[in-house]
């Protein structure tokens, strides 16, 4: 379904998609292909944010990265264009840093102005299996009308640096295999979707999207066996990624 403008000027977005350990050409792909149902919206792109002042000229920003770390100068930036107005619609990985060690992969804390603006830092998740989605808060217009849906992705366990309004969530405890911080006992509501304000601006995140290839896991592993898209095949994760970017548009209504 095609969105109807509701100004009659372009909305100038961003997206930034790039990093480590996902396909990041397929997620690219989707996105822009989502950006361009809309004809009003106009895009410029990068895989990191370098490009501070592309993005903080722009009316939105969309985010799908792992392990993209601002400089200190960029998180700055980013928090004072949110707080000014801003609206940020992230995706998946972005609240992420990842450090590969002998004993595990270790979250270290390098983002902090980056993990406050979002709200949140990804820490760890358990292997990837099936687990379901619960609407949190069904009167929203982001969720509104979404059924309870089970994906198999990966079950992001953060650490809050924000108060937020969860939209949705999933249950967990239990240990994150491969992880530094693997334990993660009760309470075990974790959320998939919310918002945080921060100012004039908000942030949006999603942490469903998962994907990878065979050759997106180099150079620790020559050829992963699968081709994995997770919530990309789920059609209540492309209901989700309408509205948000409906929402991070400035739209009155969402699809």
């Amino acid at each position: 379904m095609r969105c109807t403008p509701s100004v009659a000027r372009p909305v100038r977005a961003h997206l930034v998609c790039g990093g480590r350990f996902h396909d990041f050409d397929h997620a690219r792909l989707q996105l822009l292909g989502l950006l361009a149902e809309d004809e009003s919206i106009r895009t410029t792109v990068s895989d990191d944010y370098h490009c501070i002042e592309t993005i903080s000229s722009s009316e939105c920003l969309l985010t799908y990265t792992c392990d993209v770390r601002p400089t200190p100068d960029e998180q700055d930036a980013l928090r004072d264009w949110v707080s000014k107005g801003g609206r940020w619609f992230a995706l998946h990985g972005t609240n992420a840093a990842l450090d590969l060690t002998p004993e595990g992969v270790v979250a270290p804390r390098v983002i902090p102005v980056l993990a406050e603006t979002l709200g949140s830092q990804f820490v760890a998740h358990p292997p990837i299996a099936p687990y379901r989605v619960e609407v949190t808060d069904s009167g929203h217009p982001l969720v509104a009308g979404i059924e309870e849906f089970d994906t198999t992705d990966e079950l992001y366990l953060s650490e809050f640096h924000a108060e937020v309004h969860t939209l949705l969530h999933t249950e967990f405890h239990g240990q994150a295999a491969g992880f530094i911080e693997s334990s993660w006992p009760a309470p075990d509501r974790r959320p998939v979707m919310y918002l945080r304000a921060l100012g004039a601006g908000e942030v949006l995140y999603l942490t469903l999207g998962h994907c990878r290839g065979h050759y997106d896991m180099q150079p620790q592993i020559e050829f992963w066996p699968t081709v994995d898209r997770g919530s990309w095949e789920i059609e209540a994760f492309w209901t989700l990624l309408r509205r948000g970017i409906d929402w991070m548009c400035g739209k009155e209504t969402v699809r």
